[in-house]
């Protein structure tokens, strides 16, 4: 997916909670292209019409071109003779019907990647609620971006080391971990999937009858591998320190090791391991 489509997918899902966080009845967005200081609304939600769809506003027209120059939340109790902002889309707007409006802007190291939109079909100043849902639903879709960017920055790293699995090299293997701990966060099943595979593709293929190791288990085995110690390895996973424990135990008796040097030995001639 381009960066734009990302977004687009990203503020799709999102639509259906800012309704529900906000209390407000429509909802809508789109995404800021890469390079490009415009937003393409192509999202909607409880609208009537469609005359909101693939509206394109650059940077610093209208309220969502605000919010974008500003890079926060702006709002209107009445759109169409707000003096905050410019005016080129009343048309659409009012054939809309809507009055009161807010935009937030979606930032991403510190770049816009989208604008969510939520608004009333009267005229009347926004609360606390729907400004604070609006808020809250954009940090989760920013939060949700920033993962997928670190995947994709992720692979593209790996791509130059898949085909010498086994190189003993140490960046790999910690790549191979960062990978391990961020295939959990990642909601999109297709790009999971594919940050497993490059995990397998930088491991030796197991020798038949290998020990079956829980996917848990592979995550803190995999985090050892880099020298990182109990308490870090709970941190980066979002375990107890206990929990990591327990996990390494059972990691250790099915490899038949002794000490976690053991295990890692045993869990890279068993192919689990890069």
């Amino acid at each position: 997916m381009a960066a734009d489509a990302v977004a687009t997918a990203e503020i799709r899902g999102a639509l259906a909670g800012l309704r529900r966080a906000t209390g407000l009845p429509v909802a809508f967005g789109g995404a800021v292209g890469p390079g490009a200081a415009q937003i393409r609304i192509s999202e909607l939600s409880g609208t009537a019409t469609a005359a909101l769809r693939s509206l394109v506003v650059p940077s610093g027209t209208g309220l969502g071109g605000r919010a974008v120059a500003l890079g926060r939340a702006c709002a209107v109790p009445d759109y169409s003779s707000s003096r905050r902002i410019s005016h080129e889309y009343d048309a659409p707007v009012a054939a809309e019907g809507l009055r009161s409006v807010l935009a937030v802007p979606l930032v991403v190291g510190h770049r816009v990647r989208g604008v969510l939109y939520g608004a009333l079909r009267t005229a009347q100043p926004l609360g606390d609620r729907a400004l604070g849902g609006a808020v809250a639903t954009a940090r989760e879709v920013e939060r949700a971006l920033a993962v997928r960017d670190e995947a994709r920055g992720l692979l593209a790293a790996l791509r130059p080391a898949v085909p010498e699995p086994g190189g003993g090299r140490e960046h790999v293997r910690e790549a191979h971990a960062a990978l391990r701990a961020l295939a959990p966060r990642i909601a999109d099943p297709e790009l999971r999937a594919e940050l497993l595979a490059a995990c397998a593709l930088l491991t030796a293929p197991a020798p038949q009858g290998s020990p079956a190791l829980a996917p848990r288990e592979l995550d803190v085995l995999t985090w050892v591998a880099t020298g990182a110690t109990n308490a870090a390895v709970a941190d980066r996973l979002g375990l107890r320190p206990e929990t990591v424990k327990g996990y390494l135990r059972a990691a250790m008796r099915k490899l038949g090791a002794h000490t976690r040097g053991e295990a890692v030995t045993a869990a890279r001639r068993a192919g689990v391991l890069p």
